[in-house]
């Protein structure tokens, strides 16, 4: 047994020893390699250390430019602002909010609801604003500011109304080249923001120069199209005509048709100062409705009006034409200004454009309900005939109407405001939930609506006559016009939107402008807001001048929003959904009013 151990003990020796010897032999082996890899673990180290004492440096620097950096953050940190106390009426024709709180942070709403429901953040500026209505700013659809923004940025009688927003380019008639006058705008700013159309009319001179009395060749509406996509690619959000002026009335549906579908490729939508506004109504509303369906883009009518006596109390029967259209899932819209007088050159009340035949001066006249319906407000060859009626000028110069109309337009022509339109007709198209609110006035203008639209439609027709509610009319104003025009950042009181606001009083406000005094400043508006930036207050404008300029081109995406079926949408909204039904047609009908005169 001993033998056995010793024996076993001794082998286990054995291979202990050999082992020993590989490991020994092993590290021989490897001694070669260890000494080839010394420099390299030599240089790792130093290279270690070295980061080592940048990194510590690279801390000390970082802390310092956090330090700086949170310095300069909180000098340019965005002016916080709490509206505390007013009744909210957000856009959307819901029911106002009593006791509210409006966050603006920068140019943004942050927050906005009831005072339970909304925190007031620490350190914010705090308006009072009891006793006032808060509401988004308005936008106005039919505006003839571009030229006056020129010599008064400041836009005084346009905020004062709650205007923060305005399209111009109206009628037909717009600057051009589109891009160089938004540049201008943006590098001289104004207090609103500024969005424009490609006018009809301006194609046409510019490619027809002053021959525009007959319908445009093939070749020159082929010129005319790739001016308007120049223009749209540029930032119009469409395009605008005025087929009653003399430039515009010799063109046939077919060349507005081409033009319209230039615009329609690029998002935009029609809007037009239709062929007739008077005894031709109907049929200058289906002409402008086949335009849109032929060129497959939305239509708006701007300032829907019937202005002769031969049309007058046929208000409901235009709405049904009207809403035909948008039955058949046709995107249709209106605007209308708040005033039963237009304002426009004087060879417009003559629709033969025979301003020489007494017969149809005389017929013209009655049309409008007589020549002291007739206001001359602005006229070069006779300045001391302004802001009296044709027919007291006649009376004074011991002449008939007739005979003062031909003198004045012999002499050059006037501007003059008509008062032919009814109210009772005006009140059945502010019912209707796609007509919107315009002023088809500007900045020093010869007719109130350039200074009292919006303030009048608030006093007047909702304060004193009850034609529509408070929170309606304000989304007639703001949601209604801003969906029109695919302004998706703004129109309402919601958070994230821009901060275009109006505080203004309900039991005060009201127009003042008259047709002699037309810039009379409106009352009960009493601060407004562009981009979180208040350019009026206590009854006069702050100076600031933070309007951005606004591109078709460059409008933020809609908003999510749950599906809804035509016929809702349109009952709530007034503004349908796009129309891929009505792509342009191959073959175009017959234009209805090829050959039509206007009034």
């Amino acid at each position: 047994m001993r033998e056995k151990f010793t024996v076993e003990t001794q082998v286990k020796a054995k291979v202990k020893r050999q082992k020993a010897k590989v490991k020994k032999r092993l590290a021989f082996s490897l001694l070669p390699f260890a000494f080839l890899l010394l420099p390299f673990f030599f240089a790792s180290a130093l290279f270690i250390s070295s980061q080592r004492q940048q990194l510590e440096i690279a801390g000390t620097v970082s802390a310092q430019q956090s330090q700086q950096s949170s310095a300069a953050s909180n000098q340019a940190e965005p002016e916080l602002t709490a509206i505390v106390g007013a009744t909210l009426i957000d856009g959307s024709g819901r029911a106002p909010v009593r006791d509210s709180v409006v966050v603006v942070r920068g140019d943004r709403i942050e927050s906005a609801g009831a005072r339970r429901r909304v925190r007031v953040p620490a350190g914010a500026r705090r308006l009072d604003a009891r006793g006032l209505v808060i509401a988004p700013g308005f936008i106005d659809t039919h505006n003839h500011s571009g030229g006056g923004l020129s010599t008064d940025p400041t836009a005084a009688t346009q905020i004062s109304q709650g205007i923060t927003t305005v399209a111009i380019g109206q009628d037909g008639g717009s600057e051009f080249p589109v891009g160089a006058y938004l540049s201008k705008m943006e590098r001289e700013p104004a207090s609103v923001n500024v969005l424009t159309f490609v006018g009809h009319a301006t194609l046409r001179t510019r490619v027809m120069g002053e021959d525009t009395a007959r319908a445009a060749t093939p070749e020159e509406v082929r010129r005319m199209a790739s001016l308007a996509d120049e223009a749209m690619r540029e930032g119009a959000f469409g395009l605008s005509t005025g087929l009653e002026y003399e430039t515009g009335k010799g063109a046939t549906t077919e060349e507005v048709v081409a033009l319209a579908r230039m615009a329609a490729r690029h998002g935009g939508i029609y809007i037009s100062h239709i062929r007739d506004e008077a005894d031709l109504t109907f049929e200058a509303l289906e002409e402008a409705v086949r335009i849109g369906r032929d060129a497959g883009l939305p239509v708006q009518i701007s300032h829907i009006k019937l202005g002769t006596a031969g049309v007058w109390g046929r208000a409901r029967e235009a709405v049904a034409l009207i809403n035909r259209a948008r039955r058949r899932g046709q995107d249709v819209t209106a605007d209308c200004y708040p005033y039963d007088a237009w304002h426009s050159t004087i060879r417009v009340l003559v629709p033969s454009g025979r301003h020489d035949d007494a017969g149809d001066v005389a017929r013209a006249l009655a049309d409008v309900g007589g020549a002291a319906n007739v206001t001359i407000v602005s006229c070069r060859a006779h300045p001391e005939y302004e802001f009296k009626t044709l027919e007291e000028i006649a009376r004074n110069r011991g002449v008939s109407a007739v005979e003062q109309y031909m003198q004045i337009v012999r002499d050059g022509g006037a501007s003059v405001v008509c008062r032919s339109m009814k109210e009772e007709d005006m009140r059945v198209f502010y019912e209707q939930p796609w007509v919107m609110v315009c002023s088809d006035g500007g900045i020093a203008g010869r007719h109130p609506r350039g200074a009292g639209s919006y303030p009048r439609v608030l006093g007047r027709y909702v304060r004193e006559q009850g034609w529509l509610s408070l929170p309606e009319a304000v989304r007639k104003m703001t949601s209604l016009p801003a969906a029109r025009l695919k302004l998706h950042d703004r129109g309402l009181v919601r958070a994230g939107r821009r901060a275009d606001l109006v505080l203004f009083d309900p039991a005060r406000v009201r127009d003042r402008a008259t047709f002699q005094q037309p810039q009379l400043i409106s009352e009960g508006i009493e601060r407004v807001f562009v981009g979180g930036v208040e350019v009026w207050r206590d009854g006069k404008v702050t100076g600031a001048r933070p309007g951005r300029v606004l591109r078709l081109s460059q409008t933020p995406p809609a908003p999510r929003a749950p599906r809804r079926r035509a016929s809702h949408f349109a009952k709530s909204s007034g503004v349908l959904p796009a129309v891929s039904r009505y792509a342009p047609t191959r073959r175009p009908a017959r234009s209805i009013l090829k050959n039509s005169s206007t009034r």
